[in-house]
């Protein structure tokens, strides 16, 4: 007698990435995925940066064209011709045309080669605020998950005082666990190191 045809169920994911394909696809392939990339960390830094007051997800739907429109977020290029690249941008219906966010970019552009200068990669001198490694929460429901942590708090006093902007501690923490150096999948989702 033939095994009866089972029709597999989806995987368990975290509850906000919902439904939308773009959002589950980042929910799946990149958040908390450890990302030691310069130019991904850098552009990851400016979008969350774009983020405040918004959702995630209208970022990402414009994240296609803000790659366009600056630069591929190339630091040092985004620092040599920042003054044209925020004139255009700022009429640019494909991205958030908020002047001070805009801003932002350009002069975290700046700040990044400055710490490339002082300190040494970004990638490197973003990575030191949770001790070179990732943390790795087992958090049950999404009310569990913090806004900031001592690191995030910690990450933006330092980005601040190196020039950078729009990076509060709350910011800080959502490009954390972007960049997988905090890893907030809940526990249920299969994502989460410890599933399956």
């Amino acid at each position: 007698m033939p095994e009866p045809e089972t029709t597999p169920r989806p995987p368990v994911r975290c509850p906000w990435c919902g439904d939308d394909p773009l959002y589950v696809r980042y929910h799946d392939e990149e958040w908390g995925v450890p990302s030691r990339n310069e130019t991904h960390l850098f552009e990851m830094l400016c979008l969350e940066g774009q983020q405040a007051g918004l959702s995630w997800i209208t970022v990402l739907r414009k994240r296609e064209r803000y790659r366009e429109v600056f630069c591929g977020f190339d630091a040092a290029e985004l620092a040599d011709r920042g003054d044209a690249i925020v004139k255009r941008a700022i009429h640019d219906p494909g991205v958030i045309r908020h002047r001070g966010k805009i801003g932002a970019i350009v002069t975290n552009a700046r700040a990044a080669l400055r710490v490339q200068q002082e300190v040494g990669p970004l990638g490197e001198y973003l990575w030191s605020f949770v001790g070179g490694e990732p943390v790795v929460n087992r958090l049950v429901s999404l009310r569990a998950a913090p806004a900031k942590t001592p690191e995030s708090e910690a990450m933006s006093k330092d980005l601040k005082k190196r020039g950078f902007a729009f990076v509060g501690p709350t910011t800080c923490y959502a490009f954390m666990q972007a960049v997988g150096m905090v890893n907030d999948h809940l526990v249920s989702c299969f994502r989460h190191p410890g599933a399956g």
